[in-house]
């Protein structure tokens, strides 16, 4: 059984588990087990529970109640967990060696039959017991888990053994995006896969990360983006088309930002940044009940107190950019100068801008720090100044915007949807201005592709990653990816 102690240090419990797996090969006993056939899971038994039952299972010990010659013990997994008891003399004498050199963490399979106990527990009696791994060091402190923020981030094997909360969010995210998936291929999309290698950085204005293929003698960038190969596809014929998968951006690291984040795009030929937002806020929401029951999101402090309730109840609220930002900065503020902006913008909104700003860029400072971070419930923002994207259309009612949404929830970008430019001429003169006119900074093959015909369409993103944190309520992205990057430590 195990002699974890709160007293001992992790060196000296690595002693003692280091001489009982010397003992279980002294008795014969294999401490990393092989196959194991098992019939059920314990999380599937508890949720089915019948007496008389006869059933084999594998899980860690996750509590052990030793009685002398009898013992309680809890086996389980993150799906879930069951009782076992294991009596002396209803296993062969070498099952009970090798439960005495027990501890928790360790790895079992155990075959046996269902019964109930007096206080009404589900459990099952052991009948026969298979050692399946033994673990060398223990587990985290039963009662207090994993404290340590950065730990359970760098070693997050142990803060999912120790907290079921983390557990179970890590298996709501794997089941949102198996939904998101389902939710497409019944819209009639197919997914694909594109490079995540790229010979130029493109779809998106970010730094991205270098590196070198030493076959072909070339410098590659990881890509920042699919969108561009995304609409080849377009061209080439497809006309509901989906990617959801990795991007990677050489940029900073925050609460809402890792250098590499889950990204869906789709593309529907013939439709528009409308059609494109109707289904987005039909996808989110029917993801919330689903999986949650609920449109109304409950996000909470530190100290686990409300800190606000999201209300995605429907319909969504779509306002233009510029009436946005007029009501925060004033009904004049598109009338005055770059200068009079500029200035008005530090003095009197208290908006910090950066020398090297363009004035649309100040501008959209103006519109992050007191639109953006400011709005929680879902608000579609319409017809941003074209400047900003290079790759949707203009409005043709007014030039100086595009056709396009951003969706903002909880203070942060969850989605950008556009009505999607498909005329080359344009594109090359677009990509021209946002590369000051170096040539070899333009995807000259995507305008090519272009100049065959690309369809009308509109297209979205969502950030994954961000969208699982509006639905769990997390408050930093590293609590839902499983491995945030980290510095490494000295």
């Amino acid at each position: 059984m195990s002699n974890d102690t709160p007293t001992s240090t992790e060196a000296e419990l690595i002693a003692v588990r280091k001489e009982k797996l010397a003992k279980m090969r002294d008795l014969g006993i294999n401490p990393f087990g092989e196959k194991f056939q098992t019939t059920i899971t314990p999380g599937e038994l508890k949720a089915e529970f019948t007496d008389e039952k006869k059933v084999t299972l594998a899980g860690r010990l996750l509590a052990i109640r030793d009685m002398g010659k009898s013992v309680f013990a809890t086996l389980g997994d993150i799906h879930g967990r069951i009782q076992i008891y294991i009596n002396k003399k209803g296993v062969s004498e070498q099952e009970w060696e090798a439960y005495k050199l027990l501890d928790l963490g360790d790895w079992i399979g155990i075959s046996g039959e269902t019964f109930t106990t007096g206080k009404g527990e589900p459990s099952v009696k052991v009948e026969t017991l298979t050692v399946l791994s033994k673990a060398l060091r223990p587990m985290p402190d039963k009662w207090h888990g994993i404290n340590d923020q950065e730990t359970k981030y760098r070693k997050r094997h142990l803060d999912l053994m120790s907290n079921q909360e983390s557990a179970d969010l890590f298996i709501i995210r794997s089941q949102i995006i198996a939904e998101m998936r389902s939710y497409l291929h019944g819209l009639g999309y197919l997914e694909v896969e594109t490079p995540m290698l790229h010979d130029m950085a493109s779809g998106a204005a970010a730094r991205p990360f270098e590196t070198h293929h030493n076959a072909l003698n070339m410098p590659l960038t990881m890509r920042v983006a699919p969108e561009l190969h995304l609409k080849r596809l377009l061209v080439g014929g497809f006309t509901k088309v989906f990617e959801l998968n990795r991007n990677f951006r050489n940029e900073g690291i925050s609460r809402r930002h890792n250098p590499e984040f889950t990204m869906l795009e789709a593309y529907e030929a013939y439709a528009d940044f409308e059609v494109m937002a109707e289904m987005v806020e039909d996808m989110v929401c029917h993801l919330a009940e689903k999986f949650f029951g609920t449109l109304k999101i409950e996000h909470k402090d530190g100290e686990g107190n409300i800190k606000r309730t999201i209300d995605l109840s429907r319909p969504w609220k779509r306002a233009p950019y510029k009436d946005l930002v007029r009501g925060v900065a004033g009904e004049d503020w598109f009338n005055l100068t770059a200068e009079e902006r500029r200035a008005k913008a530090k003095k009197e909104l208290k908006v910090e801008i950066g020398a090297d700003l363009e004035d649309y860029e100040v501008t959209q400072q103006v519109f992050e720090k007191l639109v953006e971070e400011h709005t929680f419930d879902p608000c579609f923002v319409t017809h941003v100044d074209s400047k900003l994207i290079p790759l949707a259309k203009e409005n043709p009612k007014d030039p100086s915007v595009i056709d396009v949404y951003e969706l903002i929830i909880n203070g942060q970008e969850i989605s950008p949807g556009y009505s999607e430019l498909n005329d080359p001429v344009v594109q090359a003169r677009r990509f021209a201005e946002q590369s000051g006119g170096e040539e070899q900074v333009t995807d000259t093959d995507f305008v090519e592709a272009m100049e065959h015909g690309m369809p009308p369409a509109g297209g979205i993103g969502i950030g994954v990653d961000r969208l699982i944190m509006l639905l769990t309520g997390a408050p930093t992205i590293r609590d839902v990816v499983l491995f945030p990057q980290l510095k490494r430590k000295d």
